[in-house]
Order: C-alpha cells, then sequence, then structure tokens
C-alpha cells in the first residue's frame, strides 16, 4: 500500500510552524526566568519588601535574579518588535497575518503576566530603572499594535 505523498508545505505554513516553534522556545525560557526569580522571592509574601530585613545572601539573590528577568525583558521586547515587523512587511494573506499576530499576543499575554512581576515583586525602595522604563513601554507600544492589527483598523472606523 503506498502513502500519499504530503504536499509541500506554502511559504506561510513555514513561517507559522516555524514561529509556533520559536515562541515554545522562548516560553521555557520566560517559565525558567519565572521559577527562579519566584525562588528569590520566596522570602517573602509582602510586597513591595524592605530590602533592609532581608538576609544579605537572599537579597544578592533576588537582585542577580531580578537582573536576569529584567534584561530577558529587554531581549524579548526588541525581538517582538523585529517580529511583528517583519510579519507586517511580509505579503501573506491579511488573515495569515491576523493568524501569525494572533499566535504572537498569545506569547505576548503570557510574557507580560511574568515581565510584570519586575514591578510587583520589588524592594519599596528601588534606584530609578530608565532602560526597564524605556523597554516596559516599548513592550505596551508593541502588545497595543498587534492588536489593533488583529481587530483591524476597520473595525475602528465609524460605519457611515
Amino acid at each position: 500500500m503506498n502513502t500519499p505523498t504530503p504536499a509541500p508545505l506554502s511559504a506561510f505554513d513555514k513561517a507559522r510552524n516555524g514561529l509556533w516553534t520559536s515562541l515554545q522556545k522562548h516560553l521555557e525560557t520566560v517559565y525558567e526566568a519565572e521559577r527562579s526569580f519566584r525562588a528569590a522571592t520566596a522570602f517573602t509574601t509582602s510586597f513591595p519588601f524592605s530590602a533592609a530585613q532581608t538576609e544579605p545572601e537572599q537579597l544578592a539573590d533576588y537582585q542577580q535574579q531580578r537582573l536576569f528577568l529584567r534584561d530577558l525583558f529587554i531581549d524579548e521586547t526588541n525581538q517582538l518588535d523585529s517580529l511583528v515587523k517583519a510579519v507586517r512587511t511580509k505579503s501573506y494573506q491579511e488573515d495569515e497575518k491576523k493568524l501569525l499576530l494572533l499566535m504572537i499576543l498569545g506569547y505576548i499575554d503570557i510574557a507580560d503576566s511574568i515581565f510584570g512581576l519586575l514591578d510587583t515583586h520589588r524592594p519599596s525602595k528601588l534606584d530609578k530603572d530608565e532602560e526597564l522604563e524605556e523597554t516596559t513601554a516599548k513592550f505596551e507600544r508593541v502588545k497595543n499594535f498587534v492588536r489593533l492589527n488583529i481587530k483591524g483598523i476597520s473595525g475602528l472606523l465609524p460605519k457611515l
């Protein structure tokens, strides 16, 4: 009995499969960073916490994990920005672009809940971090842009 030969994948199917695989790898990294960060904050259940009342080893571990999560947030935001721009400029059909953007939005929503720990799970006194503030604003712009493009600009215009 002969098995039929599968049809070759279209450029869009290859992009969708590649995006899916890539997002899964990124999620593994983000989830691992979340586990490590939460473990480093296990010394308290009250946030923001007092750094003065924390053991030096705990505080050092917290700062190391926070820095790792912060740097990951910056990297992921820059990659998301580039990825969204790439999807937008490809010659896929509008529905195909929306599907890719919907996949990206799912990742963004998960990542947002994890990277939000940088704002909530912190000491009561924290030095200003302009790069983190800029990245947070950029992340919000990317997220809003993706949502807008999924919904479609035509859906925002009043019907005449």
